[in-house]
């Protein structure tokens, strides 16, 4: 019978915990797992990644100036707060937590280092593709003369 109580208890115990914690989605978690997901992949670091990787779509001449410009001249504190509160903002505190635990873990941060090189292939056609269909939307817009 204790043995039975016992289990009872333990089991009431866990379910509780989990349903508290899961069901704990306020600002201050959100918070909470956005920092954490923002150390496992953090900012400046991302933003270096994707520069030397794009860069070598450019002329030689050219590549030192736009690393320089990705990196250096960007404001990596108020991209931080802002990709923070964009964060807290879209995503629940299960999400950031799930992204924290994944891009925290070894396959996610393995993923990660080969996200620069990912976005380096497709942003030329991305770029093309984007300029394509701004050509395409200036042409069937009907001409408009200063008044």
């Amino acid at each position: 019978m204790q043995k039975g109580i016992f289990v009872l208890v333990v089991l009431t115990l866990c379910t509780s915990s989990t349903f508290v914690l899961a069901a704990a989605d306020t600002p201050e978690t959100r918070r909470h797992e956005a920092e954490r997901y923002l150390q496992a992949t953090p900012p400046k670091a991302l933003f270096e990644d994707i520069a030397d990787k794009m860069a070598a779509n450019l002329p030689p001449d050219q590549r030192e100036q736009f690393k320089r410009m990705m990196t250096s001249e960007l404001d990596i504190a108020a991209l931080t707060k802002a990709m923070t509160d964009a964060m807290i903002k879209h995503f629940t505190t299960e999400e950031l937590k799930a992204l924290a635990d994944f891009y925290g873990s070894a396959v996610g941060k393995s993923a990660m280092q080969k996200f620069g090189a990912y976005m380096a292939d497709i942003m030329p056609t991305m770029q093309a593709e984007i300029m394509k269909a701004q050509a395409k939307l200036n042409q069937s817009l009907p001409n408009q003369s200063p008044r």
